[in-house]
């Protein structure tokens, strides 16, 4: 009863992920503890629905319900379920590119604060392809697990599903070999006649006219027979602004999960795995050391450790945290990038899809106010520039800039959209 009064005041998808596998382990004095299957959904609970939970619970039970806590359960405690009728045998689903890396699995991706709603997100695609979180937005910048995810939905599912993962710039050149070649109908049928399609980097779409047209009409394709879109991107899809509005409308209709750097904890957690996969004998002071110099990216933190071991492979000699300096060293990625006034309004360009120009242009353009008050408030945090001396710069009057500079931080507490926008900003700033 209590599910069934959730299920019709919360969303499908919301219902679906954090309640399906929950019940009532115990009720005793006015205390009710709800079992549930991991820590993530513990936490989710208590942060985000436990109002919800104990209203509910207080509105259907006939005695008071003074508090409510989450346990949690392993599946062997859970209670049995009535055994399903067996279901005919399913046949195969042939994989349509053999394009699927096999190690990026969801047991080989190390979950942390920075992505975790990202990967719950893409497990509950996997479970429910097509049902819930359709289509999936996943974004952040390069080497931090984006395409390790995709991956993953698709190696789950891809022996019940006809899975398709691609590039977008796959995409592009084979839309363009299609109209060359007159095999336009292959290319459609290719991209259409699937289950699951998983696209990586999706803003590479931009200034590709015919191909944006046509992927919107894949897209359409897939959603309206409930066919599972998964996307990744370097930024949000509002940041997405050189792509047509009736695209990036399609991209927030679902649901956008972003991946931010990794924590030390997480950095440290990630190097332990490949440690172990690789059977690589490292310290542990070692690994934390490279886990404090590498901050910004997955990719980079994993091939650090991975040119250590080989160094060391290649002389005979055992890994020493002066050759761990030194490999960080000569690969040429410091922990903090030099910033510069120039560099802030060049990444903040890139983002948005303007030119440097566009920033600096004293029209007055709707569509460039925010961007530009996105560099005033860099540049006054990261650059700790004065007011009058942003003014000067962006050859503005430096009570605009206060003015640019309030907007962001008030919003910035309240909008956790722009937040993680920002965030995703500086970790491109101090990651070139």
């Amino acid at each position: 009863a209590v599910l069934g009064e959730l299920e019709v005041s919360l969303s499908k998808a919301s219902f679906t992920t954090w309640f399906r596998e929950t019940f009532i382990h115990s009720f005793s004095n006015g205390v009710v503890v709800i079992g549930v299957p991991d820590a993530f959904h513990k936490e989710w609970l208590q942060n985000k629905y436990h109002e919800q939970i104990l209203k509910t619970l207080n509105k259907l039970s006939p005695t008071k319900i003074k508090e409510v806590k989450y346990q949690i359960v392993t599946k062997k405690e859970f209670p049995l379920k009535p055994k399903p009728t067996p279901s005919p045998t399913v046949l195969k689903k042939e994989t349509i590119e053999p394009s699927l890396n096999p190690f990026y699995t969801f047991h080989s991706f190390v979950v942390g604060p920075s992505n975790r709603l990202a990967h719950a997100a893409a497990l509950s695609v996997a479970k429910a392809p097509g049902k819930i979180y359709n289509p999936l937005f996943i974004y952040g910048g390069a080497g931090l697990g984006k395409t390790h995810l995709l991956q993953a939905i698709g190696n789950a599912i891809k022996d019940e599903k006809r899975t398709l993962y691609a590039t977008c710039e796959k995409f592009a050149t084979e839309f363009v070999q299609a109209l060359q070649n007159g095999t336009i109908n292959h290319f459609k049928e290719k991209y259409r006649n699937i289950d699951l399609l998983l696209i990586d980097d999706i803003q590479f779409l931009v200034g590709k006219e015919g191909t944006k047209e046509e992927f919107f009409h894949t897209f359409n394709a897939l959603y309206q027979e409930n066919k599972q879109i998964v996307i990744s991107s370097d930024r949000p899809p509002k940041a997405l602004s050189a792509l047509e509005d009736r695209l990036v409308s399609r991209f927030e209709g679902g649901m956008i999960a972003d991946i931010l750097p990794p924590d030390l904890e997480t950095r440290i957690a990630i190097l332990n795995q490949k440690k172990k996969e690789k059977n690589y004998e490292v310290s542990d002071e070692i690994i934390e050391f490279i886990a404090q110099r590498v901050q910004q990216n997955v990719r980079e933190l994993e091939g650090a450790l991975t040119r250590l071991v080989a160094m060391c492979q290649l002389s005979g000699e055992p890994p020493t945290l002066e050759k761990a300096s030194q490999i960080i060293t000569n690969s040429g990625t410091p922990a903090r990038t030099r910033l510069t006034f120039k560099k802030i309004i060049e990444e903040v360009g890139r983002f948005y899809g303007l030119s440097f120009e566009d920033i600096l242009a004293p029209k007055r353009d709707k569509s460039l106010a925010h961007p530009r008050q996105i560099v005033m408030y860099l540049l006054r945090h990261e650059l700790n520039l004065s007011f009058p001396k942003i003014g000067r710069e962006l050859k503005r009057d430096h009570t605009t800039v206060i003015h640019g500079c309030e907007r962001i931080e008030k919003e910035i507490i309240q909008n956790q959209g722009l937040k993680q926008e920002i965030l995703l900003l500086k970790s491109r700033l101090y990651n070139e």
